[in-house]
């Protein structure tokens, strides 16, 4: 397999997460909820067909008539049930339905999004560990050279024996820094496949990205209210209190009385009767009617349901304050970090320029004899610091810079 682009694990994300399926199962459930809400307003119609066995003394169904011997009957019956008014709970429930399958279907675009986010992020592990992995084998290859280098010096006693084993020391100080690196970008690339739902060792290598692209400038302000509109899972809270405010109808609906609208038609037969066609036009008989219940005293449940929902009501209003809050804080922070981010880069690139030269100046009087291991080490030490800090803090400002993104509804991936 060739190697994998950012986005290229963003669709192999979406279509393979067990998450994000869940997420879709929920999306259909609601709409299934909500079909079904709408198909309540649509009649009953059951119909009944049942055939008995008797011996002994029994009543003929037919004649209604004791008789003493054995028999078989039957009946067939067809009831319809169509309610007419039941405090428009129905109305209420499809609407309720409605905007629950409306919220639903934004909180699995919020989903979406925030897998986008985890897959970026884990990508971007992945290429920071991927190079810090290079540059620490680059240290060490100039740590080994220079031990090399010394060990000749050593056996021929033209260096001084604490510097060649503080060279030795800095060597394997390095092995160890290069194992760990291993490990930190092993568990990347294991954060990464669990994301797309494949085996760590069926994870191709990644493409680079760029690590300098060009990021929009805006005031915390601004992305806040971006957030707002474009956040998916903050507009869901909309539909989630509308559909709480239903509830609260749909409960408040069984103070009323209901009423509904009953047909029905059936017929018996008997061994004993005569032809069934016969039996059947005879003994047919057809009824309607209306039923209305008036709800007088049910232990306080009606007032019970109705105050609960009045509960979950204030509790979604509360959710959509708190995400609010959140979301405030959040931007704010997102826009501080990635402005920071870009002044630590700045500095890190000066430092870069200066400790390179000083590391150069410090190798040439090192290897001229006119200097020891301490001043050589320091000045090295300093330099691949910088370099590893500068690897860092690239992909944290592109980290910082889709974050950006994120809340401002131009992920676009």
């Amino acid at each position: 397999m060739s190697d994998l682009s950012l986005t290229d694990c963003i669709a192999l994300a979406i279509k393979n997460n067990p998450t994000l399926k869940q997420g879709e199962l929920q999306v259909s459930r609601a709409d299934l909820y909500y079909k079904q809400a709408k198909y309540n307003r649509l009649p009953n119609l059951n119909g009944n067909i049942s055939h008995d066995l008797t011996q002994g003394r029994s009543i003929d169904p037919t004649t209604n008539q004791y008789i003493d011997k054995s028999n078989s009957s039957g009946r067939q019956s067809l009831n319809l049930s169509l309610p007419i008014f039941n405090g428009f709970a129905i109305l209420h429930d499809i609407r309720m339905r409605s905007n629950a399958k409306d919220a639903g279907k934004l909180e699995f675009e919020g989903q979406l999004n925030e897998l986008k986010l985890n897959v970026i992020e884990a990508y971007i592990k992945v290429l920071t560990a991927q190079d810090m992995l290079k540059q620490t084998e680059g240290q060490l290859t100039v740590t080994k050279e220079q031990l090399q280098r010394s060990e000749i010096m050593h056996r021929e006693g033209n260096i001084n024996p604490g510097d060649f084993y503080d060279l030795k020391g800095q060597y394997s100080a390095e092995l160890n820094v290069l194992e760990q690196t291993k490990q930190s970008l092993n568990n990347a690339r294991v954060s990464l496949a669990a994301l797309l739902n494949i085996a760590p060792e069926d994870l191709p290598g990644l493409r680079s990205v760029d690590t300098a692209p060009k990021a929009q400038t805006q005031s915390a302000k601004e992305l806040f209210e971006k957030s707002l509109f474009n956040m998916p899972n903050y507009k869901a809270m909309d539909w989630r209190i509308k559909e709480m405010e239903e509830s609260v109808k749909l409960a408040k609906a069984d103070y009323f009385p209901s009423l509904s609208l009953s047909g029905g038609m059936s017929t018996n037969y008997s061994r004993e009767g005569g032809s069934f066609s016969s039996q059947y036009k005879n003994n047919l008989y057809k009824g309607i009617g209306l039923n209305l219940s008036i709800p007088i005293f049910n232990k306080f449940q009606t007032r019970t349901l109705v105050r609960l929902a009045e509960v979950n009501l204030a509790s979604a209003e509360l959710d959509r304050e708190i995400l609010k809050n959140e979301l405030r804080s959040k931007t704010a922070q997102a826009v501080f970090d990635l402005a920071i981010t870009q002044e630590n880069l700045q500095n890190l690139r000066e430092q870069e320029l200066n400790y390179t030269e000083a590391f150069r100046i410090s190798t040439v009087h090192f290897e001229a004899g006119n200097s020891n291991s301490v001043l050589f080490l320091t000045a090295k030490n300093k330099l691949d610091a910088v370099k590893s800090q500068l690897i860092i803090k690239e992909y944290e400002w592109l980290m910082q810079k889709y974050i950006n993104d994120y809340y401002a509804g131009s992920l676009d991936l």
